[in-house]
């Protein structure tokens, strides 16, 4: 799908609302509750890969994973909808939340790295615009720093591989917004629907 390829301003920005998406109760595939609280001493980090169904399916494979969730962060307009943050007025990335493990970071980060292209900038593939880049909005500055770490890592390996600069956007959290229920764990109701995840082949090594 195309797009805006330009952040818009935050003055620019659709106003959103006040009133919350409502969201179903439990994760289709892992059963556990979408919404906190989570258990105690559990990890979560908002991955943008971008389109968020595929995204998500790959997440909630992984071990150590408590429970994942789709939405919207990195933007401006509160509680925003698909359509409004698919115009690029909104300046949200469609994101996966990931509750997890902590001893599990630099597994998700490797699967993070290798499961999408960080270097394309307001796109995945096809799927063109600012709701599609790539992005990890990180709980502390603890975890950042680790982030942080692991993108120079993966860098110099793209590098070696003949890839170009990483893009990623990597800051602190940013408020993340519930996307529409049909969304959530939208592969497995459509077992067949659009996944648009594409990595560049390169290994992501931890050498910190």
């Amino acid at each position: 799908m195309a797009g805006m390829r330009v952040m818009p301003e935050a003055c620019d920005a659709l106003p959103g609302r006040t009133t919350e998406m409502p969201v179903v109760a439990n994760h289709a595939v892992l059963g556990c509750p979408l919404t906190p609280p989570y258990p105690t001493g559990t990890l979560t980090l908002l991955f943008g890969m971008g389109c968020f169904w595929g995204a998500e399916r790959l997440f909630w494979q992984q071990p150590g994973v408590y429970v994942t969730a789709v939405g919207y962060a990195g933007g401006y307009t509160p509680n925003p909808n698909y359509e409004e943050v698919c115009s690029g007025m909104t300046g949200h990335a469609e994101v996966v939340q990931v509750v997890f493990d902590p001893c599990q970071l630099d597994s998700m980060l490797a699967t993070f790295w290798e499961q999408h292209d960080p270097t394309q900038g307001m796109r995945q593939g096809n799927d063109i615009g600012t709701q599609y880049r790539s992005a990890i909005y990180c709980p502390d500055e603890r975890v950042l720093s680790r982030v942080l770490e692991s993108r120079d890592d993966y860098q110099l390996a793209l590098i070696e591989n003949g890839h170009a600069e990483i893009k990623t956007e990597i800051a602190l959290s940013k408020p993340f917004y519930y996307a529409e229920s049909y969304h959530q764990q939208y592969l497995s109701k459509n077992p067949n629907g659009y996944c648009g995840l594409a990595g560049t082949g390169v290994a992501f090594t931890a050498a910190s």
